[in-house]
């Protein structure tokens, strides 16, 4: 699997990055442990996990097989922090002694010292200023050896750059967003601009929960997201007639190519210009093994064909 450079920073990912949503929930340790392994073995080092993950016990999951497989072998990208609302669900937070116990709290369950990149996500009611201090206090300290940004706009990420620039702060080296041929568009000008600043992109839902596999085009299999309550939110937003034509398009192409959708939808984001790494959350060993067949370049043709569907 290729190594990249993410931006102009030193950071160096592999070009999949496995996603642990549904880790100790829908998938349980020796899934996970598998599946670990398998994604190293096939040369990947990119995993990515939050706090939330498997409704939190993601993190666990992930430090025990990390454990088996070894730390050194594996760059961690945490995303995000946690607190309990009034309601006693967990929400996002980006205020300062939210961020810090969190990431305190993972480097503890994980059973290591640091996160190879820490990537902060907004929070409308926390100061931008606050927020990135505390990426800066985590960086200085070495509990994050890169910072990011998840799920940031283009206005606010061009506020946080311009700030961490004019008071000389720790640069981020990546940007994670969700990426896929159904929402490339609508990340079309952050994407750009984040090219411009040296910052590289983690594609978050590459194959839009699953979507552009082509298992929904005429009834949501019984085994699949779509299927469960708690997983369907990530389905949803795609089962839309506005999607549907882009859908067949790389259905179409896939029958052409002698390839299935995923692995053709797939690879035309990973060799995007700017994506560092596509990161995909298999809830199985088989969607894996599926994914890291996913190597062969889309022929040029066949990528011009599908740009112009996915920006029509």
């Amino acid at each position: 699997m290729e190594i990249r450079q993410c931006g102009r920073s030193g950071l160096r990912v592999s070009s999949l990055g496995l996603g642990t949503l549904t880790w100790g929930r829908d998938t349980d340790g020796e899934e996970a442990w598998d599946m670990l392994s398998h994604f190293v073995d096939a040369g990947g080092t990119l995993v990515e996990c939050s706090p939330m993950n498997g409704e939190g016990m993601a993190t666990d999951v992930l430090g025990a097989a990390m454990n088996r497989v070894g730390r050194h072998r594996l760059t961690i990208a945490w995303r995000g922090a946690t607190r309990r609302d009034q309601s006693g669900h967990w929400v996002s937070s980006a205020g300062r002694g939210d961020m810090l116990r969190s990431l305190d709290d993972a480097l503890a369950r994980l059973d290591t010292d640091y996160v190879d990149v820490w990537m902060a996500e907004p929070d409308p009611s926390v100061p931008l200023e606050e927020t990135l201090g505390v990426l800066e206090a985590a960086s200085r300290s070495g509990r994050a050896h890169y910072v990011g940004l998840s799920g940031w706009d283009t206005w606010t990420t061009a506020c946080a750059l311009t700030r961490l620039g004019e008071h000389g702060l720790v640069q981020p080296a990546v940007a994670q967003l969700p990426v896929s041929l159904l929402t490339a568009p609508a990340t079309h000008s952050l994407r750009s601009h984040l090219a411009g600043e040296g910052l590289g992109v983690f594609a978050r839902s590459p194959l839009a929960g699953g979507v552009l596999t082509g298992k929904y085009r005429h009834s949501t299999p019984p085994d699949s997201r779509g299927a469960t309550e708690h997983m369907l939110p990530t389905v949803a937003p795609f089962l839309t007639d506005e999607y549907a034509g882009r859908v067949e398009a790389v259905v179409r192409a896939a029958q052409g190519l002698d390839r299935n959708p995923g692995d053709v939808a797939l690879a035309w984001i990973r060799d995007m210009p700017g994506i560092a790494s596509a990161i995909c959350g298999p809830r199985n060993l088989r969607q894996l093994d599926h994914i890291l067949d996913s190597t062969e370049p889309l022929p040029a043709p066949i990528r011009q064909v599908l740009n112009e569907v996915a920006y029509s």
